[in-house]
């Protein structure tokens, strides 16, 4: 890497660990944390084997997504593409709501600390607007069309023929070519 390089990846990781969105998902990432912490499940009868694996169940995938969330968000950080932003903050949509549907599915299951799940919900709820507003800092103009047709910036259709295949990803193939012809000559050149 070169200095530039370096300075630009350092600068990276400063900028989003400092993004909002992104410390708002590193305090729901706690408070998941705080949650199975708190959870104690020492009884053998049947009904409490069946209640432990309910709440290793929901508490796994809670924390699985919560780790998401801030994970999500800083490889949205580090991407200039549209439709790859777009990507990662529908994983962080997607994990935020999950998140709450396993909440309830832990206090169906019988969880009595119903404030630590509130205090949840309300990081979460939290998060909404802060993550709605950072989508909105997306640079439109830099994509690639996404011909699944899911992230697109307005008005750019999957099936556009003006961008079949982007200059980069030409530029990319060909590169790949060179390297192929690198690799034979390597081959023979060691024979």
């Amino acid at each position: 890497m070169t200095e530039d390089e370096n300075n630009r990846y350092d600068k990276g990781i400063d900028e989003w660990r400092k993004l909002p969105v992104f410390r708002q998902g590193v305090v729901i990432l706690h408070l998941v944390e705080h949650i199975i912490e708190g959870i104690k499940l020492e009884d053998s009868n049947p009904n409490s084997q069946y209640k432990k694996a309910l709440y290793q169940r929901y508490t796994q995938q809670m924390m699985d997504n919560a780790i998401l969330i801030p994970s999500a968000i800083a490889t949205a950080h580090g991407v200039d593409l549209y439709d790859l932003k777009m990507e990662n903050a529908t994983v962080v949509r997607k994990a935020a709501r999950e998140i709450i549907q396993d909440s309830k599915g832990l206090l169906a299951s019988g969880y009595k600390d119903v404030e630590y799940l509130d205090l949840l919900g309300d990081a979460i709820e939290m998060l909404r607007p802060i993550f709605a507003r950072w989508v909105q800092t997306f640079d439109t103009a830099q994509y690639i069309i996404d011909r699944w047709g899911l992230f697109n910036p307005p008005g750019i259709n999957f099936d556009d023929p003006a961008q079949a295949m982007s200059s980069d990803f030409n530029s990319f193939l060909d590169n790949l070519d060179e390297d192929e012809d690198w690799d034979d000559n390597d081959e023979k050149d060691s024979q």
